[in-house]
C-alpha cells in the first residue's frame, strides 16, 4: 500500500477544496508506472509535471493491498519483475534512495510436472543447465548468448520494433529463433521439464503459441531472468511507482488522485499532455479531436484474453509435491507443454479450458514481512477467455492441488477478482485484459496504430499505456519513450527548453 499522500491540484471544473493552478509544462493522465515514469523524465528535464490519477490512489496494476487477512499483503495485479529490474530506465534512476528495494526467492521461477519432477528456473544459468540434465547444453546454446548480450538486448527489444534496432546483430541472432512458433522453439528440447519451462515462459504472451512469432516472449523472458533474476519489489508491488511518485515529488512535480478525466475541459491547459490510457479511453476524452485516420486505427485497437485472479491467505504455504517449487517465487502451474499450448489457444477461442494455465506467486520468499506468523498471502491467475463472467476459482483450486496434494485444506482466506472486477479496479483492464492489448503479430509490431506509435495525431498529446511499445510490465518504458517525444516537441515547436535537474 502506498504510504504517501500527495497535495491536490486542480482546474476549475474540480472541486472547490482544490487550489487551481494551470502554469504546468506537462500534464499525465493516469499514475500508473508508465505514467509516472514520464512524469519524471519530464521532471527531470526541468518541465513543470502534474499527474491526475482517477482512483483515490496511485499506481495503475502496481498496488498492493490486504486483500485477504489483516496484515497479509497481496499484489493487486503484476507480482514479479523481471523486465522492471531490466528496464534500462528504471535502472538509470536512483529508486532504492527512495525505498525501492528488488528481493529474490531462493529460486526464481519453478514449473511443477504430474510425475512429481520440474523444470527449475535459477538466475544462474549453469545452474539452471545442470538441473536440466540432458538438455543442459542445449539451454546454454540457447541462453547464454541472449544472456551476454542481454543489456545491449533490451535496449531495442524494450522499445518499438519498427525501427533500426542500435545492436543489430544481437537483435538478429534473437529475431531468428523468435520468429518461430513457440511449440516448434520447445522442441530444441527433448526432455518435458525444459520444454514445459520455456513454454509457460511463452505463455505469458497471452496468445495461442502455434503462431509465427510467439517464441519471442519465452526468449525474453527467460534471458531476462538469466541477466536479472525475477524480483520482487519489498512491500509490494506499489513500492516501485511509489518511489517513482516520491522522486517526482523531490522533482517539484504533483500528483492529483481521486479526479477522473472525462474530457479535455477536466484538464489543466498545458503545451503537452501524456495518456497513460486505453486507445479507446483517448478517442473518448479528445471527443472529435484526432484526426479521423488515426481514431479509427485507435477504435480497431483489439485487447486479448483475461485473467482470473484469486489471492489466497494459506497456512504453512503451499504443500508442492516437488520440493524446488516450495521455495520459488513464481510457479507456473499448467502440466505438460501440450497441455499448456491447448489451452492457450482455447481461450484464445473463447472457450474456458477445463485445465487452464496458472500463474502462482509467492512473493513472501523473497520478502517475509508479507506474511503473518505461519499464514502466507498467495497470488494467483488463470488464463481466461477474454470478458469471462463464469466462476473460475475452483478451477484455481484444483489446478494448484494437482501438483500440491492437502493445498485447500490449508487455506484461510480467499479474496476473487473476475475480469469484470480487474476491468473496474484499472479501466486499461478492458474485459479483464491486463496486457492493454492483445499480444497478436500484428500488434506486437503496430502497437498502437501505424507510424509514431507514441503520436496521437493530436498536437501535444501523446500515448504512453501499455498499448505502446513496448507493452505490458512495470518497466516504465512507455512513458520514458513517449516522454522523450513530447521533450522533442517542446523545444522544437514551442522553444521551450527545460533546465536540467537530472539526467534523462
Amino acid at each position: 500500500m502506498c504510504p504517501f499522500t500527495f497535495t491536490a491540484v486542480a482546474t476549475s471544473t474540480w472541486p472547490e477544496s482544490i487550489t487551481v493552478k494551470t502554469d504546468f509544462d506537462a500534464v499525465i493522465v493516469g499514475s500508473g508506472p508508465n505514467g509516472l515514469a514520464a512524469a519524471v523524465t519530464l521532471a527531470r528535464a526541468g518541465c513543470r509535471v502534474v499527474v491526475i490519477e482517477a482512483k483515490d490512489e496511485i499506481g495503475g496494476g502496481t498496488r498492493t493491498r490486504e486483500l485477504t487477512l489483516p496484515g497479509l499483503l497481496h499484489d493487486v495485479c503484476s507480482a514479479t519483475h523481471p523486465f522492471a529490474a531490466a528496464s534500462p530506465f528504471l535502472r538509470s534512476l536512483p529508486l532504492g534512495d527512495f525505498g525501492l528495494q528488488w528481493r529474490y526467492a531462493p529460486i526464481d521461477m519453478v514449473h511443477p510436472l504430474d510425475d512429481g519432477t520440474a523444470g527449475v528456473l535459477h538466475r544462474s544459468l549453469d545452474d539452471t543447465a545442470q538441473g536440466l540434465g540432458v538438455d543442459g547444453p542445449r539451454w546454454r546454446a540457447a541462453f547464454g548468448p541472449l544472456t551476454r548480450r542481454f543489456d545491449e538486448l533490451v535496449e531495442d527489444a524494450l522499445g518499438p520494433l519498427l525501427r533500426w534496432p542500435s545492436h543489430p546483430i544481437v537483435m538478429a541472432r534473437v529475431g531468428i529463433r523468435s520468429a518461430l512458433p513457440a511449440t516448434a522453439a520447445a522442441r530444441l528440447f527433448l526432455t518435458e521439464q525444459a520444454r514445459a519451462l520455456f513454454l509457460g515462459c511463452a505463455a505469458h504472451l497471452y496468445q495461442p503459441l502455434n503462431g509465427i512469432g510467439t517464441a519471442a516472449l519465452g526468449f525474453m523472458f527467460l534471458a531476462a531472468a538469466h541477466s536479472y533474476g525475477w524480483p520482487v519489489a519489498e512491500g509490494g508491488s506499489a513500492a516501485i511507482t511509489s518511489a517513482l511518485a516520491t522522486m517526482l515529488e523531490s522533482l517539484n512535480g504533483e500528483i492529483v488522485t481521486g479526479v477522473e478525466v472525462m474530457s479535455l475541459r477536466d484538464l489543466p491547459t498545458a503545451p503537452v499532455t501524456l495518456f497513460d490510457t486505453t486507445p479507446s479511453a483517448f478517442v473518448r476524452i479528445t471527443d472529435g479531436r484526432q484526426r479521423s485516420r488515426r481514431a479509427s486505427a485507435y477504435r480497431r485497437y483489439r485487447h486479448g484474453p483475461a485473467a482470473f485472479k484469486v489471492d489466497f491467505a494459506v497456512r504453512g504455504g503451499i504443500p508442492w509435491t516437488a520440493e524446488e517449487a516450495r521455495r520459488a517465487g513464481t510457479v507456473h502451474v499448467g502440466g505438460t507443454a501440450a497441455e499448456i499450448a491447448a489451452a492457450e489457444s482455447q481461450i484464445a477461442q473463447g472457450v474456458m479450458p477445463d485445465r487452464p494455465f496458472i500463474l502462482v506467486g509467492q512473493q513472501y520468499l523473497a520478502d517475509p514481512r508479507r506474511s503473518r506468523d505461519d499464514i502466507h498471502p498467495i497470488w494467483t491467475y488463470a488464463h481466461v477467455p477474454r470478458g469471462f463472467s463464469g466462476e473460475a476459482t475452483a478451477v484455481i483450486r484444483s489446478q494448484i492441488e494437482r501438483f500440491a496434494p492437502g493445498f485447500t485444506e490449508r487455506i484461510a482466506a480467499t479474496h476473487v477478482m473476475s475480469p469484470a472486477e480487474l476491468e473496474d479496479y484499472n479501466p486499461n483492464y478492458i474485459g479483464g485484459d491486463i496486457l492493454t492489448g492483445a499480444n497478436s503479430l500484428r500488434q506486437l509490431f503496430v502497437r498502437p496504430a501505424f507510424g509514431n506509435p507514441y503520436r496521437t495525431g493530436v498536437d501535444g498529446m501523446y500515448l504512453c499505456s501499455a498499448a505502446t511499445p513496448p507493452g505490458a510490465g512495470a518497466h516504465g518504458m512507455c512513458g520514458y519513450h513517449a516522454a522523450r517525444q513530447a521533450l522533442s516537441y517542446l523545444q522544437r515547436d514551442h522553444q521551450i527548453m527545460p533546465s536540467p535537474t537530472g539526467g534523462s
